[in-house]
Parts: structure tokens; sequence; C-alpha cells
């Protein structure tokens, strides 16, 4: 696939000299991704695309670029456009229209998002939301179609569910480049109808598929890539990564607001001879952490902490992410391709100066300068929780026998630093038929159907959470985004659940029977069209609550709740149809007795 330009005669003529530039980026120090190296320049921009370079290398004369408007960068590094090669927008909390707003200062001028979160609410309606208002921005969102709406068929109800015939009708959108992430490994492992014509049909397209491939190894690893899969984000050892590079996989290395992963991975691969495969991106990474850090030129910055050479770990967010996805004239500069380019104080802190998309200064000093409109949307307005009345009765989970001790399977976490888990056999109180919890370190777990179509619910018990008291919900639960809630007392289990469909969707927590701290997520249960700074104040008083009871390990408290649900990071997980063996792709029985 290749970027193609308006005036393609215009952009000859203006290379050979013809007629003048648009734009020339005047004294630059300018970073090479092709060849690794760093030398001083000019950059004539026409029409959006570089049309020529005159550089003071090997003894050639400097020839002058003539242009409308001059920039001089004065000795600066310039780099091209950073790209997020994989990235759920609806996780930053924020609508695509205000992450834009953003991110551009710190010099992300493409995006590669996968928006299944709202898929798994509002189906295909809510892909093209994504895609339709981020239309006319000063940045670059390619939209992916979600391959696995719900992320495992049969073992979850979400709001819609996805096959070959909505896929086709996804692919068909202007900005839709390829298949979200298949999450569906074993699916594709084992030859799944569902999986087998969904890949069929972006095969057939020649689209880029993007995979999810966690833990998988040997046989498993490359009867996935067999499937047609090219690429992973859920690496998170050294070995992992390498092995998947070594198959041809390309792996994003991530650095989002739940997984920080690229220093692990960094260190694993740096002494590659050939880095060509290695590539950043953000995956989930919240309002307030951007607003503190950065967006992908803090994982460039990471990447360089963790040992890469500047120049890699540059070229692993610009000219490899556009490879990856198949766009031949995007993140390098060259003649030819587009003119998304980021000054750079220098290399190692990655902090930004100016940023200029498709020929246009849009961003200086952290200011955004090409000023986004907003839009309203009739979805953003639409309440997406729909639950019939529930009880206190709901949230106790009832037992085989009436008093006792009697063996369960539980979810158990090894640590709050982990989204893996595994299942467990332990004896539990049995009280007047209900279970009894007398643990500090045990809570009860809940998953709701929210989405209308089913009133599904299930309940199960969770060690190693991290809470010791109160409890939290949300309706951001990946990915089928159902009513998660993790709790100990009923009465508080209860309280949550209500705050959560009074609001329209959200993330809730009580202590001592009363709702503390809620963030009202009115999009889809799962953004708010509030500012970065709104959002980022929400979430730090959510926090310090959070961290207040019990959950002092993790880094981001907030997105504790969020994995608890998703039935494709081994081994157990919770669904509003049962505690499901990730790995075996089976629903356990919660009781033993």
């Amino acid at each position: 696939m290749k970027i193609l330009p308006e005036d393609k005669k215009g952009l000859i003529e203006a290379a050979i000299g013809k007629r003048p530039c648009d734009l020339v980026i005047k004294n630059a120090n300018i970073v090479n991704v092709f060849t690794g190296e760093i030398y001083v320049g000019d950059i004539g921009v026409f029409n959006g695309f570089i049309a020529h370079i005159s550089t003071r290398i090997d003894n050639e004369e400097v020839s002058e670029i003539c242009a409308k408007k001059y920039y001089d960068v004065k000795g600066q590094y310039v780099i091209p456009g950073l790209i997020d090669s994989h990235i759920h927008i609806e996780s930053t909390l924020m609508t695509p229209r205000n992450f834009a707003k953003e991110v551009i200062p710190y010099g992300t001028t493409t995006v590669v998002t996968d928006p299944h979160e709202i898929a798994n609410v509002y189906g295909i309606r809510g892909v093209k939301y994504m895609h339709d208002s981020s239309e006319d921005i000063p940045m670059r969102q390619y939209v992916l179609a979600p391959s696995c709406v719900p992320a495992v068929l049969g073992f979850e109800n979400a709001g819609a569910e996805f096959f070959e015939k909505e896929i086709e009708e996804m692919l068909n959108l202007d900005r839709v480049i390829g298949l979200g992430e298949v999450m569906d490994f074993l699916g594709v492992i084992g030859n799944s109808d569902r999986m087998v014509s969904i890949l069929a049909e972006a095969e057939k397209r020649g689209s880029f598929i993007q995979g999810h491939a966690p833990f998988l190894s040997g046989k498993q690893l490359s009867s996935y890539l067999c499937g047609g899969a090219t690429t992973c984000h859920e690496s998170r050892t050294a070995k992992e990564a390498r092995e998947k590079i070594r198959n041809g996989m390309y792996v994003d290395a991530r650095e989002s607001s739940i997984s920080k992963n690229v220093t692990e991975i960094v260190k694993g691969v740096k002494e590659f001879r050939y880095l060509d495969n290695l590539t950043l991106c953000t995956d989930d990474r919240e309002a307030d952490e951007i607003l503190k850090s950065g967006h992908m030129n803090d994982v460039v910055r990471t990447a360089i902490k963790a040992g890469l050479n500047p120049i890699d770990a540059i070229r692993s967010a610009t000219l490899n992410s556009a490879r990856e996805i198949g766009v031949t004239n995007l993140g390098g500069i060259a003649p030819g391709y587009v003119a998304d380019l980021v000054v750079l104080e220098n290399l190692e802190n990655m902090k930004v100066k100016s940023v200029i998309f498709q020929g246009e200064l849009v961003a200086e000093n952290g200011v955004l300068l090409k000023p986004i409109e907003d839009r309203k949307y009739d979805i953003e307005k639409e309440n997406s929780v729909h639950i019939s009345d529930l009880s206190l009765e709901d949230f106790k989970l009832k037992a085989p026998i009436q008093e006792g001790k009697c063996k369960v399977n539980i979810i158990k976490y090894n640590s709050q630093l982990s989204s893996s888990t595994e299942i467990v056999e332990e004896e539990v109180d049995i009280k007047d038929g209900y279970v009894y919890i007398n643990d500090n370190d045990l809570n009860f777990v809940i998953v709701i159907n929210r989405h209308g179509k089913v009133n599904t619910k299930s309940i199960g018990l969770v060690r190693g959470f991290g809470i010791n008291k109160g409890a939290i919900g949300s309706t951001i639960s990946h990915d089928s985004h159902n009513l998660t809630i993790v709790y100990k007392d009923i009465n508080e289990g209860f309280k949550v659940a209500k705050d959560l469909i009074s609001i329209g969707g959200g993330i809730s927590c009580a202590i001592d029977r009363e709702v503390k701290k809620n963030i009202q997520l009115e999009v889809a249960g799962l953004m708010t069209t509030k500012s970065a700074l709104e959002i980022a104040k929400d979430a730090e008083e959510m926090k310090k609550i959070l961290k207040s009871i019990g959950l002092t390990e993790i880094k981001n408290p907030l997105l504790r709740i969020v994995t608890l649900a998703l039935p494709v990071i081994p081994e157990g997980k919770m669904s509003d149809l049962g505690l499901i063996n990730v790995n075996k792709k089976e629903i356990v029985n919660i009781f033993n007795c």
C-alpha cells in the first residue's frame, strides 16, 4: 500500500527544481532510519510529501532548495513522525478527536487502532464511529477490523458477534487497512470455522493481519503463524520476543498503562544483527500517563534507556512500523515519502520541539497549532448499560451443600504486576447454603452481561487480586465489556453495580457500604467526551482510593480489573457464562463437592 500524492506531477517538478517547494526545513540534523546515519541537510516538502533532500555529506555540493516558506530548526534533530503500531484508543478513555489533541504534540503522527473495545458494545456501528470521528484531523488514524468479537465465541456474550460478513463490510471502509489482533489463537491453531473464514477474507484482499500470541512457542507458534497473523504485542519475556522474531514475526514491544514490556524485550533482542521486526506500541495507555510521560516519544525513550541504540529505537517506532502494516512510503525521510516529521532537541530524551504532519507545522513547544474541531455524534449520547433489576441475592455465591466445607476452583493471581492467572483448588466455608469468605486475600468476582440481549451473569472467587476491603467495578472489562465487580461484602458489590447502571458506565469503588468515587464513561461505557485533564484528575483520585484498599504494588491500579474477564490471557478468567480455563478452552465448575 502506498499513500498517493494528489499532485504527483507537481511533486516530480518540485523535486527537480522546476517549481518551488511549499516548505523547506533548513539546517536539520537528519536521522536516516534507512542507514543509521545522522547528517546535516535541508528537507524540501511539496503538497505534503518530501520532494528533495539537500545534504552536506560525501563532499557533495549543496544545492539550495527554493520554497515559499522556510523553517530553520538550527541544528536540531529531525526524525520521521512516530507510529504507534498497536493501540486501542478507547483505553485512553478519550474519544478519537480528543486523543489526537493530546498525542500530536508528543510527535505521534500515525496510529494503528483496533476498535474491538467499542465493537464489543455497539458492533459495526461502534467501528464506524471510531472511523468517522477521526476524519479531518492532523494525524493519521488507521483502523483495523476487529477479528474477535467476542474474543472467544461461546465463552462470553458481548454486544455483537462478528463473522466473515461483518469483516468484509468493515474492510471496505476507507481507512480500515487490515484485520485487528487475532486473539482467538486456539481457534486459529484448531482451524475453527469462524477464524478460518475471517482470516481467509483478509488474506484474499492482501490485508495486514495483526496478531495476539501470548506465551505461544514451538509448534503452537508455528501453527499460529501459518494461520496468517504476522505480529504480536503480547510478548512479555526476552525469550518469547527472541523466538518470535527468529520466526519472522513482528514483535510490537508494548509500554502500556497495564503492561510494561519494552525493557525486557529490548534486553533480549538488542544484540540481534537485524532489528527490522522490532516495533513499539502503547496498546492501552491512559490519559493521565500520556499527560505526565508522553506517548510514543516516551516508549522510544524507554527503549533507549533499556540499551537500544537511539536510531534503532526511533526506527522501531517509524520505518519498521510502516513496513509492518505494509505502507511503503511512510516512516522515513526520503523523496516520495509522506512529510510526517518531528523535530527533537536531542535523541536520548525524545523531547519534542515541533511536529509536522503532511508538510504542515501542527504542533510546537507542546502546543497544538492546528485546531481540531469538536464534533458531536449520536452514539456518544446513548446509554450502553442495559441490566435488568438486581438484588442483593444476585451477589451471593450459592453452594451445592447447606453447611460445612467445600472444595472450589478459584482464579489466582501470582502478582499484582501481571494479568496472567492460574486456576487452583481451595477449600472454603459454606454457611446457610452460600460461600462464606473470611480471608483478606480472597474476594468474589461477578460478571453481569450489560448489553441487553441476554440476562447472563456468573459469580466466582479470585485470590491475589489485591484489594483487602471494599469493592471495585467497571464496565471496561476486556473485551466483552460486561459489568465486572470484585467485592467481599455483597452490599458493597450491589452498591457499585447500581452506581454504574445509574451513570451509564464507567468505574466505581465502594468502601464501608458507600460509593466512594466513580468515573463516568458515558460513551459506550468505555470513554468520555471530557478533556484529558479532567479524565486525569478523576483517575488520580480513584487511584489513591484503590491504593488505600490494597492495590499498592501495581503502578496503575485503575486497570487491575479490566483483564479479569479476558478469556484470551491464560489461565483462568471469568465471563458472564462462568469460570473459563483459557488454555483448555472450557468452562470449569466452581464447586468440587
